[in-house]
């Protein structure tokens, strides 16, 4: 009998997500992707920036919208802002997961 509440007791444990480490994981992985589009943007110039943006956003026509002189303080903020989104993100989705499994 105490093996089965145990084995319950396990369960539940794993079913909680670590809020702040998904919100870690979740921030690394959106400034990881924002470091993506500045190597793009740095290697393959302007033209090839329109035409990865474009496939990747299903042919919207980005040309209109790039700014490819974008100065190295404000590619900074950029990371660290997107950093600090994608941590809430992660954190907001963790929280909310945790308290759905507590309700359960």
């Amino acid at each position: 009998m105490s093996k089965a509440i145990l084995k319950l007791l396990n369960l539940k444990i794993m079913l909680t997500i670590n809020v702040k480490k998904i919100g870690l994981a979740a921030g690394l992985t959106c400034a990881l992707l924002y470091l993506g589009c500045v190597i793009v943007m740095a290697t393959v110039g302007h033209e090839g920036t329109v035409k990865f943006f474009n496939s990747l956003l299903h042919g919207l026509n980005v040309s209109s919208i790039i700014r490819m002189d974008v100065p190295l303080w404000e590619a900074c903020i950029g990371v660290v802002e997107t950093f600090v989104l994608g941590w809430l993100i992660g954190a907001c989705v963790a929280a909310i997961y945790n308290a759905l499994q507590n309700n359960s």
